[in-house]
């Protein structure tokens, strides 16, 4: 079986993360960075701008790899996350797609988030 890959952006603005709401199991109501799977042949940076649109309503361009995160957290899930630095280009925040709210977070009010691998790169963000 060839591992999932997943893609995800971490944007920034103010000192605050743009996180999603999940609508979807496994975590559903909890948040994460927007992301989503990298589609055979797709680039991962633009599918991580993608799932981003989809999810947010806003525009992003990915600036460079933050991290990647290896091993799966649940059966459905990417054996490897990317996680992309991206900086707002333009674009009217609205849930949309697998999320139910979007919003931008301190670090010191974060939600309750949904996936280990979300919040080891805010930890390593923050640190």
């Amino acid at each position: 079986m060839d591992p999932k890959v997943a893609a995800a952006v971490l944007v920034v603005r103010d000192d605050c993360v743009l996180l999603v709401r999940r609508v979807n199991e496994p975590h559903r109501g909890l948040w994460t960075l927007p992301a989503g799977f990298v589609n055979g042949g797709e680039d991962p940076a633009k599918a991580a701008e993608r799932e981003c649109l989809e999810e947010t309503g806003l525009t992003v361009r990915v600036t460079q790899v933050f991290d990647i995160i290896a091993g799966r957290e649940h059966p459905r899930g990417a054996d490897f996350v990317i996680i992309y630095l991206a900086e707002l280009i333009g674009g009217e925040m609205h849930a949309d797609d697998d999320a139910d709210a979007v919003e931008w977070f301190g670090k010191d009010n974060l939600p309750q988030l949904a996936f280990r691998a979300t919040q080891n790169a805010l930890e390593s963000f923050y640190a």
